[in-house]
């Protein structure tokens, strides 16, 4: 079966990759109307899968995860349309130069191929991996997981069909429908038709992929994400940011998922937060300082009581509303924490001292670093990229929200007028 979608996706892929803009952005603005107009139908499916999920205990921030109404259709739809606007990366000459020999070399932007990208319960990831491959005039096959399978099935048929009505190869985009392990460690070594892969989803997914594949792979990472209330913080800016970066969307990877705070401000800093995080009832587990602050205060609301953290907790990524807490002594421990812990992906420092600020962003090494912004903007859209294929927390090729210029490489154009060596 992989074998067949194989075959199918390099025949795509030769029309995809001489595709004009135009036809290009015909396919893709058919798909963004056909998400609309199909919206009955896939939320529909989209209920089959939550059930399934309720019948086997997905936690609220998974489900919710998963979830699609009429608003995130519509938004996906949105995404598509995004992309339409971005300036097409194919074709681009990247350097340009003339050796003395009169060769005239052209260095410009290429497909990559076929690109395979393997996720779990995020059907959405289903369009917006479809719509930044086609732009970028690569073929896409798409390996969802068990949890999204109706939902993903339904998507990619209402896609499919758009794309041929506009003429174009409909397997540019196909979906594997065999959620089973070995489909995945199958695509995972399609070495002859299949140029990349990209996974999304969790560590275990990840992990999964990076040491059983034998198809080069983009690395995207885990979140464990990071937000230091610095000595110097707006705490009113800080509670807000903590608070939008833990709960907007917990089951996220731009997710903040440890807060650390600066002991000059904690106490204050900490009740301030601890009650925000209480309105969505946010599970926090600390060190010992955190802790005797909370019970310690007359001001801390009648919420969840924080545990102690193990060491454990202090490297997970919970993807539910549950955050570990420390307090530091200085911008550097604070600094050394997230060199030990981070998984690279993004970190936050809430502060008004310039100095304290930018040696925060030079010294903290993971994808995206912000100053007063909540971790949640880590993402293609918000970026401007249109969408995403994923968050790369490696640093070769693709780094940060994988866009569209992530998803080419190059070939030399070399001009002569019979020149020999």
């Amino acid at each position: 079966m992989l074998e067949e979608l194989g075959i199918r996706a390099k025949e795509a892929e030769k029309e995809l990759m001489v595709a004009t803009t135009v036809e290009k952005n015909a396919a893709l603005k058919s798909i963004a109307d056909a998400l609309v107009m199909s919206a009955d139908e896939i939320i529909e499916a989209n209920a089959k899968d939550i059930q399934n999920g309720i019948d086997n205990g997905m936690s609220k921030a998974l489900l919710d995860r998963l979830k699609l109404d009429r608003e995130r259709i519509e938004g996906m739809a949105q995404g598509v349309m995004d992309v339409v606007s971005l300036p097409d990366p194919v074709g681009r000459v990247l350097n340009s130069f003339e050796r003395p020999n009169g060769l005239k070399i052209e260095k410009v932007s290429t497909p990559l191929g076929v690109i395979g990208v393997i996720f779990e319960a995020r059907p959405n990831v289903t369009s917006d991996a479809a719509a930044l491959a086609l732009k970028s005039g690569n073929a896409v096959i798409l390996r969802g997981g068990k949890e999204a399978i109706n939902s993903n099935t339904k998507i990619a048929q209402v896609m499919r069909a758009a794309v041929k009505e506009t003429g174009m190869n409909e397997d540019v985009i196909q979906l594997v429908e065999n959620t089973t392990r070995e489909s995945s460690t199958a695509l995972m070594t399609l070495n002859e038709y299949v140029d990349v892969l990209i996974p999304r989803g969790g560590a275990g997914l990840i992990q999964a992929v990076v040491k059983n594949a034998t198809v080069p792979v983009i690395e995207t990472g885990v979140g464990n994400c990071h937000v230091y209330v610095d000595r110097d913080a707006d705490i009113d800016m800080a509670v807000e940011i903590v608070f939008n970066a833990k709960t907007n969307r917990p089951s996220v990877c731009n997710a903040a998922e440890s807060l650390l705070i600066h002991k000059d401000v904690a106490k204050e800093a900490l009740v301030k937060i601890k009650n925000k995080l209480d309105e969505k009832e946010v599970e926090l587990v600390g060190d010992k300082e955190a802790i005797d602050i909370l019970k310690n205060s007359d001001e801390v609301s009648d919420g969840f009581d924080i545990e102690e953290a193990t060491d454990d907790d202090w490297a997970t990524e919970y993807l539910d509303y549950k955050m570990s807490v420390k307090i530091v002594d200085t911008l550097e421990e604070a600094i050394e924490h997230i060199y030990q812990y981070s998984t690279g992906h993004s970190e936050c420092i809430v502060t008004e001292s310039i100095d304290r600020a930018n040696e925060f962003m030079d010294r903290v090494d993971s994808a995206a670093v912000y100053v007063n912004a909540s971790t949640r903007f880590t993402d293609g859209g918000e970026f401007g990229f249109g969408a995403e294929i994923g968050i790369s927390t490696q640093k070769l090729h693709a780094r940060g929200p994988i866009g569209l210029p992530e998803l080419q490489s190059f070939k030399y154009k070399i001009y002569g007028n019979g020149q020999i060596r």
